[in-house]
């Protein structure tokens, strides 16, 4: 079945719209944060559970690759970026061009990787702030962005598990 230019044109919007709408969320909660705390300031929201608390993360996820040399964390962030926005693509343009929920999924890992790549082209590192703990055990600090793009992988994991159930009945 040909995919419509009809549904092309839909499906770009989609992804547009949602991409632009993450990014823009998680740049202005970050905006706000820079605003109003200052590095390592915290705000307890839910005692024993959540803080907001201004921190800087110059490494990928969970601190990866933050104790490295500038240069070299500069150049393999880089590429693992380079290569993950390719991966999207693709699976936006193959996998998942008449999958919705695809599209949304993806499109939220977009517009977070958008957001932290903006962080770190502006301030040569990402802005955490939301702050999950338990007594004194802490999930490292993260933003919206990094909770987009872990949502968008989830429903990607869902979609997945479910196509594979449908085909094994």
């Amino acid at each position: 079945m040909k995919f419509s230019n009809r549904k092309r044109v839909n499906s770009l919007k989609i992804v547009a719209c949602v991409t632009l709408l993450v990014t823009a969320l998680d740049q202005y909660t970050k905006h706000i944060i820079l605003e109003h705390l200052a590095p390592g300031e915290t705000i307890t929201v839910i005692p024993s559970l959540f803080n907001i608390i201004l921190t800087f993360n110059k490494g990928a996820a969970f601190g990866i690759f933050s104790n490295m040399p500038d240069g070299h964390r500069t150049i393999i962030l880089g590429m693992a970026t380079i290569s993950a926005l390719a991966v999207v693509a693709y699976l936006l343009v193959k996998d998942y061009k008449g999958n919705l929920w695809g599209q949304i999924a993806l499109s939220m890992v977009l517009g977070g990787a958008f957001g932290n790549i903006i962080d770190r082209i502006r301030l040569g590192m990402v802005v955490d702030f939301l702050d999950f703990y338990i007594g004194a055990y802490h999930w490292p600090a993260f933003n919206l962005a990094d909770s987009a793009i872990t949502a968008g992988i989830c429903i990607l994991i869902l979609i997945r598990t479910t196509v594979s159930r449908e085909n094994h009945k």
